[in-house]
């Protein structure tokens, strides 16, 4: 019975996942602050969270405002 427990392999070392680099992050980062600012420009600026005044913005994005399926009036 000493014999089955001796020969089996030990555990390994602690396993650490790879570090993620600054470098392969920013990308992302980048594309998901301009898929971000796409929405928020599209379908929600107007009314009370305006970010600018008047109607320009809503009347240049009203059509794709409504083939997105974001309500508008």
């Amino acid at each position: 019975m000493s014999d089955v427990i001796a020969s089996s392999p030990s555990l390994p070392g602690a396993v650490h996942p790879p570090a993620i680099l600054l470098r392969e992050l920013w990308p992302w980062a980048l594309f998901v602050l301009a898929l971000l600012t796409l929405v928020y420009t599209v379908g929600i600026e107007q009314g009370a969270s305006s970010l600018t005044s008047g109607n320009v913005l809503h009347e240049w994005m009203h059509d794709g405002r409504h083939l997105l399926g974001f309500p508008c009036h």
